[in-house]
């Protein structure tokens, strides 16, 4: 991985074979980034997704072991247990120019992966939301 700091933002350059989720948990730990926004593109292979089903309350998940294109990257950062939390959806294509996405649980870097993060002065969290079955964003403090 490399990458350039300007002000609040950072390019991300994750290399062939790195693991793109377990890389910007990674950064952010050691950046000491705890809220920001990321985007990105690239190619990408070994890629597990999912959707989550609200009633049953767990992930769907589906592996696709292939490259695909990464169209389009979208998350953000959060605290979750005292640590960054990277949550991060996907929009990938194929050779014929077919579509998915979905939850992004991990995926590995095929040839390039491009990234932007900017950084947030924020104490958003996660914390788990019994209705929901997730750990949720709180924006509020609890006193």
């Amino acid at each position: 991985m490399q990458y350039k700091q300007v002000d609040k933002d950072y390019f991300i350059y994750i290399e062939k074979n790195e693991k793109v989720m377990d890389t910007l948990t990674r950064f952010c730990r050691d950046q000491a980034i705890t809220n920001g926004k990321i985007s990105g593109i690239g190619a990408v292979k070994e890629i597990e997704i999912g959707a989550y089903d609200t009633v049953g309350k767990e992930y769907i998940r589906k592996q696709f072991p292939d490259v695909w294109e990464l169209v389009s990257y979208e998350g953000n950062v959060t605290l979750k247990d005292g640590d960054p939390f990277v949550h991060g959806h996907v929009v990938l294509s194929n050779h014929d120019m077919k579509t998915i996405g979905g939850h992004l649980f991990e995926m590995t870097v095929a040839a390039v992966g491009e990234f932007f993060l900017r950084k947030f002065d924020n104490d958003a969290y996660r914390e788990i939301n019994e209705d929901v079955g997730l750990p949720c964003i709180c924006l509020e403090h609890k006193f």
